[in-house]
């Protein structure tokens, strides 16, 4: 027998017996025990977003038999997830998944400072469902698609990197990850800590990323990739941009041509420039006989040579609009 096995007994043998008498099955996974998601005989697709509620200042010593049961008692769970150490003690916090939006706000406000023994008070509150995780310390040579293609093999649902100079390294840079989930996010922060991920001479510091750091990041110089946000996403450009305005006009009015549409009328304005001499773009594409204008905003660096900033805005405004003519064929 193990010492971890030993570790309050007495309670896990409470847990496994409740499991049999109810057929409910937990799996573990990733320093995580899931219940649900969907729980048996679930129709349908998974809940909406703000279904999910956070429970935190567990005793370590309770587990799902104890508190499954209670956090049903206000309204159909949808899942249930219980952090765990590697002793088998719970980590002191879980997260419940509801059927409803109107169930979770049921579960806040009954169980909430819910005295679950004496002298302890649970905390019970709407789940943040926090996405994105900040990587800093990599290595001034990693690229974009590198540390997309390393994290892609040890983390699941990631939707996007941007590379950004990391504020604590003058040399180095800074990633911030978006996963599509919560849960995704979460496992990945997990797998990325124990992992010991190297990308750079010491070792990445991996943590979520702080509202506050996230300001400063959109506020000041983004990493040397041309991008533009469309529906609230990134979309990188191949760097550096091997083609020309007139080559990218031509594209854009050729495919305006086949589209039975007028010439496209592009325009830039610089918007602001950060203390590191990136400047800022506003663009529009303007389609005659097209729906809408397609726009955005970009960041050029300073040291970029040949056409000048305003012609490489309208180079990103071009590549924008061939893709949203291109996506709507």
């Amino acid at each position: 027998q193990t010492w971890t096995n030993r570790i309050n007994k007495a309670a896990k043998m409470a847990l496994l017996a409740w499991e049999k008498e109810t057929g409910i099955e937990l799996v573990q996974i990733n320093g995580q025990r899931c219940y649900g998601g969907p729980p048996p005989g679930w129709v349908g697709g998974p809940p909406p977003a703000g279904t999910e509620v956070y429970i935190t200042r567990l005793p370590q010593d309770v587990y799902e038999d104890t508190l499954i049961p209670l956090f049903e008692s206000v309204g159909k769970l949808y899942e249930f997830r219980l952090m765990m150490t590697f002793s088998g003690l719970n980590r002191g916090f879980a997260y419940a998944r509801y059927a409803s939006r109107q169930d979770a706000l049921r579960a806040i406000a009954t169980l909430h400072r819910f005295q679950l023994r004496q002298g302890c008070a649970i905390v019970v509150c709407r789940s943040t469902q926090k996405r994105e995780l900040v990587l800093d310390g990599l290595g001034a040579s990693v690229s974009q698609q590198e540390l997309k293609a390393r994290l892609q093999r040890v983390t699941e649902g990631i939707h996007s990197v941007t590379l950004h100079t990391s504020p604590s390294q003058g040399q180095g840079k800074l990633a911030v990850l978006k996963y599509k989930t919560h849960k995704a996010a979460a496992l990945a922060k997990k797998a990325l800590v124990e992992g010991n991920l190297r990308l750079g001479e010491t070792g990445v510091k991996v943590d979520w990323l702080d509202p506050e750091l996230k300001k400063k990041l959109q506020l000041c110089e983004e990493e040397p990739l041309s991008s533009w946000v469309q529906e609230g996403e990134s979309l990188a450009l191949p760097r550096p941009v091997d083609m020309s305005l007139q080559n990218m006009l031509e594209h854009l009015n050729m495919l305006c041509w086949k589209r039975h549409l007028k010439t496209p009328l592009l325009i830039t304005k610089c918007v602001q420039v950060n203390p590191n001499g990136w400047q800022q773009f506003w663009y529009q594409v303007v389609i005659p006989g097209y729906h809408m204008p397609i726009s955005g905003f970009l960041w050029v660096p300073p040291d970029r040579q040949g056409q000048s900033k305003h012609e490489n805005a309208k180079v990103v405004a071009a590549l924008h609009a061939l893709q949203v003519l291109g996506e709507s064929l």
